[in-house]
């Protein structure tokens, strides 16, 4: 950090905060487009927070026990990114000149990795507020696990700005339910309230008392009517800090794109201010109208001010580790380290005598002997424990009072958990939640953020096909794998049995970063002698091989593979030869090198795939629709029999339909 300047009753904030937005205008006009509107009207906001509250250092961005401060309203990049500048961060002026710019490390909206001193990739509105909620959580559980006696290890607080989009979302709602239920008082919300959003004046279409909501969700919440005013600012800040026991929101009070001749309108948040009104601007901020004119008092001042509050904070920190026990500063490292490997070879499971068993249900052996081992595996339900088996035996259940457990009850909030254990896979977790595949619906814009921020986060989907039966068609997926597998950066795995349910969890565990996808059945399913634990991990394998001449190869996931392979013994006997490949993931698959994919689907040979999902997820593999043996339609309410018979998934319908094919 910079030395100190001088005297910090000297300094005039409100320069720093006019340079903030001088800044940030400049970034906007030089890109043709941008957010001026938030940038002009938050602008105090998010230097009183940086100035005086963040517990930072500028030339450790990373150091782990800082303050995280996620702009939840990521349309205000430009400001976010101004104020980094000014604060001390590695982001020079020609950063900023080259804001919205092919590969700048000031992109449009804040991504991850991409920018020093951004938390967290945001933009969609509401992910990065739930968010939050997760790192809030897992500073709870990090400090109960590290604080011990006077020991404060582990103390960072979790600051959002947010704005009326992020409350309008769905996500945000179920978020900040499960954090006043959780009473996560470290989380702190600044709302940049203007009565405005893109399309017009909220009146139109959000009226609700916020404040309201919030305090009948378990929240403490104060109002600052001027956002102009630092000192209120500053003093709702260090209240929300003084909480024990409530997160808190602060409303400011805001004008949108504040000294704009459209202040106050729509017509601000989202184009670029034309030239005669951004003089205006810095005629009233008593600015230089010279683009990027920096005032280096006003650099000095701010940096001087955080100097003075953070200095030696990394320091102290690694001393405070380096105090610990030794297995505590070990299990910390798993956590400073972020992404690492697991060897998971030697997990122990011991298959039932009757070699049988539903693969929801090896997947919750396994994933508890992982969690009981390793710190960082944590995660939970969306109030399914008992349907997909992710209850972990012996880890003790996180809540309010007991925050140190690690089986988190997400309630019926899949949207909030997918983002929550975002928060925690940024906090050096390798996070797990869980429900029905049919609902994973509800979790793919935060599952979209995992795979764009290549967070080491799993999935794990159960009941995951027609076979559910009389449930019905709600829950029997279809399209889910389709669009899962679609999905950049995404492994999904579809597991036939015991054997590759190890198999898959040996392949998400070994890589050290990136999401991936399960789909389990709910069935119990024999537990194949020809399955192989070692190559899952290759994404497709043979498992029924009749070592002569083929007459075709059956591809099938799941479920289905035992189908497959009755079908291929029945028509054995009717003299064709057919081997059937199990391809747990296509995606895997797809990535081994030519001569191993061809060894296992020889080009020569007709493919028919049998899956009880959309089609839309082969054609890679199988260019002819009519050797897709697939569904591309909903199901339906009966037994697993009815529903298989009804749609061609019964051995006999699809004996018959391969044999023809094959003919």
């Amino acid at each position: 950090m910079v030395a100190p300047k001088r005297d910090e009753s000297e300094i005039n904030e409100q320069k720093i905060v006019d340079q903030i937005r001088s800044l940030a205008i400049d970034m906007i006009d030089a890109a043709g487009s941008g957010h001026p509107g938030i940038a002009l009207g938050a602008a105090p906001i998010i230097y009183s927070l940086y100035a005086h509250h963040l517990k930072v250092d500028p030339e450790n961005p990373n150091f782990y026990n800082r303050d995280r401060f996620i702009m939840s309203a990521g349309h205000g990049s430009a400001l976010l990114y101004a104020t980094l500048h000014m604060a001390g961060y590695p982001l020079t002026l020609e950063d900023l000149k080259q804001f919205r710019r092919i590969d700048s490390t000031t992109p449009g909206h804040p991504e991850y990795k991409k920018t020093p001193g951004v938390e967290m990739t945001t933009g969609p509105l509401g992910q990065g507020l739930a968010t939050a909620v997760g790192v809030a959580l897992a500073e709870r559980n990090l400090s109960a696990r590290f604080n011990k006696g006077k020991k404060e290890i582990i103390d960072f607080n979790t600051y959002v700005l947010c704005g009326d989009g992020d409350l309008m979302e769905g996500i945000s709602y179920e978020a900040a339910s499960l954090a006043g239920a959780l009473k996560l008082n470290k989380l702190i919300v600044l709302y940049d309230s203007n009565d405005t959003c893109l399309d017009g004046p909220t009146i139109q279409c959000f009226t609700e008392n916020v404040a309201m909501r919030f305090i009948a969700q378990g929240w403490n919440v104060i109002t600052v009517a001027d956002g102009e005013d630092i000192s209120l600012i500053n003093k709702a800040i260090e209240e929300a800090k003084s909480s024990t026991d409530k997160p808190t929101l602060i409303e400011v009070k805001t004008k949108i794109g504040k000294y704009s001749k459209l202040e106050g309108t729509n017509l601000v948040h989202g184009q670029p201010l034309d030239r005669e009104d951004i003089a205006n601007i810095k005629e009233k901020m008593q600015i230089r109208d010279i683009p990027f004119t920096v005032s280096q008092i006003t650099v000095d001042d701010f940096r001087t001010l955080i100097h003075n509050r953070c200095k030696n904070i990394t320091e102290k920190f690694n001393k405070a580790v380096d105090s610990l026990e030794e297995e505590d500063r070990e299990w910390l490292e798993n956590f400073k380290s972020g992404n690492k490997s697991f060897d998971l070879k030697d997990i122990i499971y011991e298959p039932p005598i009757e070699k049988s068993e539903s693969p929801r249900v090896t997947s919750g052996k396994i994933l508890t002997s992982i969690a009981n081992r390793y710190p960082t595996v944590m995660g939970g339900s969306a109030d399914l424990f008992s349907s997909t088996k992710t209850y972990v035996e012996g880890a003790g259940n996180f809540y309010s009072e007991n925050p140190i457990g690690k089986n988190i009850f997400f309630g019926v909030r899949e949207h909030a958990m997918g983002a929550i254990l975002n928060g925690l896979a940024l906090c050096g977790y390798h996070p797990y939640g869980s429900t029905f595949l049919s609902f994973s619906d509800y979790l793919k814009p935060s599952i979209r953020m995992a795979a764009m921020m290549d967070l080491p986060v799993t999935y794990i989907f159960t009941h995951d096909s027609i076979s559910v039966g009389q449930d019905g068609a709600t829950h029997q997926p279809i399209e889910q794998l389709a669009a899962l597998r679609a999905t950049p950066n995404l492994e999904v795995f579809r597991p036939a049995d015991a054997n590759e349910v190890i198999g898959v969890y040996r392949a998400i565990f070994e890589k050290t970063s990136g999401p991936a996808a399960i789909s389990l059945s709910r069935n119990n399913l024999p537990i194949l002698e020809t399955t192989k634990i070692n190559e899952v991990s290759k994404g497709g394998y043979t498992v029924f091989d009749p070592e002569r001449k083929l007459s075709g190869i059956l591809i099938a996931t799941g479920e289905e593979v035992h189908l497959a392979i009755e079908v291929a013994k029945r028509l054995k006997t009717k003299g064709l030869d057919i081997k059937v490949v199990s391809m747990p993931c296509i995606k895997r698959f797809l990535e081994q090198p030519q001569e191993y994919i061809d060894n296992i689907l020889p080009v020569e040979v007709r493919k028919i795939v049998i899956e009880t999902a959309s089609s839309m997820s082969w054609n890679s593999i199988v260019f002819n629709k009519k050797y897709l043996i697939t569904l591309d339609e909903y199901g339906a309410s009966g037994t697993k029999e009815e529903v298989y018979k009804k749609f061609g998934f019964d051995v006999d319908s699809l004996e018959e339909k391969i044999e023809n094919l094959l003919k």
